[in-house]
């Protein structure tokens, strides 16, 4: 581990305890690290995980990042010394954990270490903690242990305050990722990725998220030869890492679409914008499974495609539907329809000047509701504002 500080500094310093953080890409990744950003840097003492490539990422921040020797932090005695370590030596009396299960079951101990306020982030993995006996249990000491969970949407929060208690419930905030229009808008010059992509001037349709089975690029390359049928000259650009990547690669082979699907991989967070802007339009078909308790919590990237300009079509898993307005900016289909979802891509391809408008009101939209107010409602929640 990263060696302490023994020296006391001055008190009011946030910790950010958390699995989720840069290199590793994700939305609750981007999430966190965007949240620590908001807050002046003086201010932070991030404490994670170690992980391929960490030093390169963290000799660009501002603020000191401490690495723990494993890969994944658990809420074990080790780490629990080793945070409440990091929290006297940095001065810190707030702290934050990145994800609340299981990272806020620390949050006891470290009232001796000289915490005084605790916050947990809530994401979509919390659903199922809420609807399982053993995890359900662990849920609710956590809502008992810190001062406030947050969600990021109300879907989040009907599937989770249940398993609360009445008290933790009533201290629930929502904190959705926000959007910067400074950073994502329709003027971002896209032809870089267009010429790698050898797609000249034909119409792209982008897809850009982890390559796993609930945010259904599955469907999306299934239902591609419909949306061909229509509009032979569209391409599909499925942009992301996971494990999907050899079905995916299959299925385009199997389904002779290889001259209209690139699949890319996953691209850093700084390089999305210019992602964005190379796309007419952004779909992400994402779904729920498990019986319930695996859906798509909320969905950063729709708002950032908004916030670029484009329309958006989304599937109806979790708070997904919750980041467009349905029929305005975009579209929510049944993520499991083919039909439906080619249909849609096809309407919006085919009616440019409706697919720009849409995406017009879709950046207006995301900028009343989301632009900026994360950093805002993360200073209140940690009470800064009031010093």
């Amino acid at each position: 581990m990263t060696q302490v500080p023994t020296a006391r500094q001055s008190r009011g310093k946030v910790l950010v305890v958390t699995n989720d953080f840069p290199p590793r890409r994700g939305g609750i990744e981007s999430f966190v690290s965007s949240l620590c950003a908001a807050l002046p840097s003086r201010d932070v003492v991030v404490y994670t995980a170690q992980m391929d490539e960490s030093e390169r990422v963290d000799r660009r921040l501002e603020y000191p990042v401490v690495r723990a020797a494993s890969a994944t932090l658990l809420p074990t005695r080790s780490v629990a010394r080793e945070v409440a370590a990091v929290a006297r030596g940095h001065g810190c009396d707030r702290v934050v954990f990145g994800a609340a299960a299981p990272l806020g079951l620390l949050a006891t101990g470290l009232a001796r270490a000289g915490i005084r306020r605790s916050v947990g982030l809530t994401h979509g993995h919390e659903v199922w903690w809420a609807k399982t006996p053993g995890t359900r249990r662990l849920l609710r000491r956590v809502g008992d242990t810190v001062d406030v969970l947050t969600y990021v949407s109300d879907y989040c929060r009907r599937e989770i305050s249940p398993a609360l208690s009445a008290d933790a419930a009533t201290r629930m905030v929502r904190l959705s990722p926000g959007v910067d229009l400074d950073r994502f808008h329709p003027g971002v010059d896209g032809t870089p990725w267009r010429t790698s992509w050898h797609v000249g001037d034909r119409p792209v349709v982008l897809s850009a998220s982890r390559l796993v089975a609930r945010k259904g690029q599955d469907v999306l390359v299934a239902a591609w030869p419909q949306v061909l049928a229509s509009c032979p000259e569209a391409v599909l650009v499925v942009v992301g890492d996971g494990p999907m990547r050899g079905r995916l690669e299959r299925a385009v082979r199997r389904r002779a679409i290889a001259g209209s699907v690139r699949l890319v991989s996953g691209v850093p967070w700084n390089a999305m914008p210019a992602l964005y802007a190379a796309a007419e339009v952004f779909v992400l078909p994402c779904r729920t499974r498990r019986f319930g308790l695996e859906p798509e919590a909320f969905g950063m990237v729709s708002l950032e495609a908004a916030a670029s300009g484009l329309p958006v079509v989304l599937g109806s898993s979790g708070g997904a539907p919750e980041t467009l307005l349905d029929g305005t900016t975009g579209h929510v289909v049944d993520p499991r329809d083919r039909a439906e979802l080619a249909a849609r891509i096809t309407t919006l391809l085919r009616a440019p000047e409706e697919a720009a408008m849409m995406g017009r009101q879709g950046r207006a939209w995301v900028g009343e509701h989301y632009a900026g107010r994360d950093g805002q409602v993360f200073r209140s929640i940690l009470d800064l504002d009031a010093e």
